[in-house]
């Protein structure tokens, strides 16, 4: 009776609101099951099997793809934090063109992720720039092929994904710097607080939750990154999407569907922490207001 009450209640609401519901459940959600289920299926006959994870940690290929994910991610996430912060820093101070240099940082966003790996091809293929402005200054004598695999190849790979993704962990940072109170500063400096000191005790502190922000959803992001690798160094830095990608090309699904699955589980986990530490934070904030 409560269910026809609340139906006859909101009926108008609910069918404005039922188109996206399934949409986003055919598209989304049942994708999503059909693939966690095809991870569990023989490919040698009928029945479920853990088979499928077991082979695929003990594949080579894999195992590199998961290094260079967990690479990729953790060390993008440091460099970008580390340089997001200063930017922000700098770009919180009051001058002359302050709202020119603002809008100009956001211009990588607006590139789409295939044009700005093809152009970061021009740069650092072996014939491109980076190889030509280092032959002129003389520190090496023959062009690198810089993505040709290994860890040369991942530091390209990090520095591609932050140019286009670091005018957002700006963002995210200023915002929170924007936040904090002059009143603070003022009271750091009469108590005789230099600039380094300032930092480290009221502005870190107090950027914490912008801090943990942008840490989680940079990770879900550099976890699920794709294109860059894949059109800059294809086979030779596979990450888990790449991988997922070429064994569904290889008609191995079950194998593609584990990989999916593990990075699905690895991308919750970070949706889950970020719930947890920051959207409940909120709440709880709201809450005692």
């Amino acid at each position: 009776m409560r269910l026809k009450r609340f139906m006859k209640k909101y009926k108008l609401e609910i069918a404005m609101f039922m188109p996206i519901v399934l949409y986003i459940a055919y598209f989304t959600i049942v994708p999503i099951i059909n693939t966690v289920s095809l991870s569990f299926q023989n490919p040698r006959g009928s029945g479920l099997t853990l088979g499928n994870y077991t082979a695929i940690f003990n594949n080579i290929n894999f195992n590199a793809a998961l290094f260079n994910t967990l690479f990729i991610t953790l060390i993008g996430i440091v460099l970008q934090l580390s340089i997001a912060i200063v930017v922000a820093l700098i770009l919180k101070q009051k001058f002359k063109g302050r709202g020119f240099f603002r809008t100009m940082m956001l211009i990588p966003m607006g590139v789409p992720t295939l044009v700005s790996g093809v152009t970061l091809l021009f740069i650092f293929g072996q014939t491109g720039y980076f190889n030509e402005m280092l032959l002129r200054l003389g520190l090496i004598e023959n062009q690198n092929f810089w993505l040709g695999g290994g860890i040369d190849t991942l530091f390209v790979i990090i520095f591609a994904d932050m140019w286009k993704v670091l005018p957002l962990t700006i963002l995210l940072l200023l915002a929170g710097l924007e936040a904090i109170s002059d009143d603070v500063y003022e009271a750091s400096s009469l108590d005789g607080a230099n600039r380094w000191e300032t930092f480290w005790n009221i502005t870190l502190p107090l950027l914490k939750p912008s801090i943990t922000m942008a840490i989680i959803l940079r990770a879900i992001d550099a976890f699920r990154i794709f294109e860059l690798p894949l059109v800059m160094a294809g086979r030779n830095a596979p990450v888990l999407s790449t991988f997922s990608f070429e064994e569904f090309r290889r008609n191995n699904f079950e194998m593609a569907g584990a990989a999916a699955s593990i990075l699905l589980v690895i991308i919750l986990i970070f949706i889950t922490l970020y719930i947890l530490l920051v959207e409940m934070k909120k709440f709880k904030g709201g809450k005692a207001q």
